[in-house]
C-alpha cells in the first residue's frame, strides 16, 4: 500500500510525495506555505485520483511523457516524474489511482 510523505523544504514550505508500495515516488506536490494547506492537497489527491478526467497527460520539452493530477477547479495538485514511454506513464497513473485513495500519511515534519 502507498503512503503520502510530508516534508519541509529549506525555505520552510511543505510538500508531499505519494509513494507506491515499493517506495517509489509516483506523485509530488507543489510547495505549500502551511501544513494544513499541504494536508488539504493530500485530501484533494485522494478525492480526485479515481477520476481519469483529472489526469492531464503531457510531454516535456525533451519529449518525455509525464502527467499532472488536477483538482476539480483545474489547479494542479501533483506532478509525476518523467517517464521513458507513454505506457510507463499510464502505469504511473494506474499506480496513483490504486495507491492514493487509501494511502496513509507519514508526517516527517513533526
Amino acid at each position: 500500500m502507498g503512503k503520502f510523505v510530508i516534508k519541509t523544504q529549506k525555505d520552510g514550505q511543505f510538500y508531499f510525495n505519494l509513494l507506491a508500495g515499493n517506495g517509489q515516488s509516483i506523485l509530488k506536490s507543489e510547495a505549500y506555505t502551511t501544513k494544513p494547506a499541504c494536508l488539504n492537497g493530500i485530501n484533494s489527491v485522494k478525492t480526485n485520483a479515481s477520476n481519469d478526467d483529472r489526469f492531464e497527460r503531457k510531454e516535456s520539452t525533451n519529449g518525455k511523457p509525464y502527467f499532472n493530477l488536477k483538482a476539480g477547479n483545474g489547479q494542479v495538485i501533483g506532478t509525476s516524474e518523467l517517464y521513458e514511454s507513454v505506457a510507463a506513464r499510464e502505469n504511473g497513473i494506474s499506480s496513483v489511482k490504486n495507491n492514493a485513495p487509501e494511502a496513509a500519511v507519514d508526517d516527517t515534519t513533526v
